[in-house]
């Protein structure tokens, strides 16, 4: 059976269950290190207890096009853009320079249709500065280098199921180069398009959790529940990604005990 990453298809059921019918492969993914964690994105899209986010619904086609190439000047940087139609988000962007330090943008266009309809976003939109473990920065440049600088073909062309269109650029004084691929003929790299993957959904996962502790405290408890899963099995990696909302979890009296004790337990993961 041929592994491949998956981001889990959710849907909103109403107001009161938010972000429930999680729908997940559970497959196992290498996993590296942990960092440290800026601010994560207000909740957008959706009315929810008189809060209209229809002003953010646009905030990813503004943020579209996080240009990079002013970045490679300074030193080589590396970038992952992720499209997949079927799946929350459907596209989204990741940049990494060598000392782990990045950018994230997501977008989701199921947002402005759940914005009219008065409901919670299936998932919120993301643009924010990162910082991912040196270990796993490391890694993935050497794999660039190993590669090309990703200057090769890189696509397998059998006949799996799509997982979603995953470029990765290299761009720096060194060289340069691009290739996309749903499933990659080189092992190397097709474990590194699933890690980049899990590290992608990790920090949705912290915008969720930051929307459910601002506007359904009691939807944190199965939505932590999925997150530890997925830190046990790889689908999500990089935790030191979300801390700042894993540390307001862990000290916040006003949610379930459990997800204070879990908060504290993916705390504990994120500083390796």
């Amino acid at each position: 059976m041929l592994k491949g990453s998956r981001l889990c298809a959710r849907r909103a059921l109403g107001l009161g269950v938010v972000l429930a019918g999680l729908v997940c492969a559970r497959t196992a993914i290498p996993a590296w290190g942990a960092a440290v964690d800026p601010v994560v994105v207000g909740p957008p899209g959706g009315r929810v207890a008189g809060w209209d986010g229809s002003e953010l619904v646009t905030q990813g086609r503004e943020s579209a096009g996080h240009d990079v190439s002013g970045q490679a000047g300074a030193g080589p940087v590396i970038e992952v853009d992720f499209t997949n139609a079927g799946l929350s988000p459907s596209h989204w962007i990741l940049t990494l320079s060598p000392d782990g330090t990045g950018h994230f943008w997501s977008e989701n266009p199921k947002m402005e249709q759940a914005a009219a309809k008065g409901q919670p976003p299936p998932a919120p939109v993301v643009d924010r500065d990162i910082r991912v473990s040196a270990e796993f920065a490391q890694h993935v440049f050497d794999v660039a280098r190993h590669h090309s600088f990703f200057a090769e073909e890189c696509e397998s062309h059998l006949k799996v199921a799509f997982q979603g269109w995953k470029k990765l650029t290299y761009r720096g004084p060194d060289g340069q180069g691009s290739c996309a691929f749903n499933y990659a003929k080189d092992k190397q790299m097709e474990g590194l398009g699933e890690s980049v993957v899990a590290v992608a959904e990790t920090i949705v996962e912290g915008s969720r959790l930051d929307w459910l502790l601002r506007y359904d405290p009691l939807g944190l408890d199965q939505e932590m529940q999925y997150v530890v899963d997925g830190a046990g099995d790889g689908r999500l990696q990089e935790f030191g990604t979300i801390r700042g909302i894993l540390e307001k979890l862990a000290q916040d009296d006003g949610v379930l005990d459990r997800v204070r004790k879990r908060a504290r337990t993916l705390l504990a993961r994120a500083q390796g």
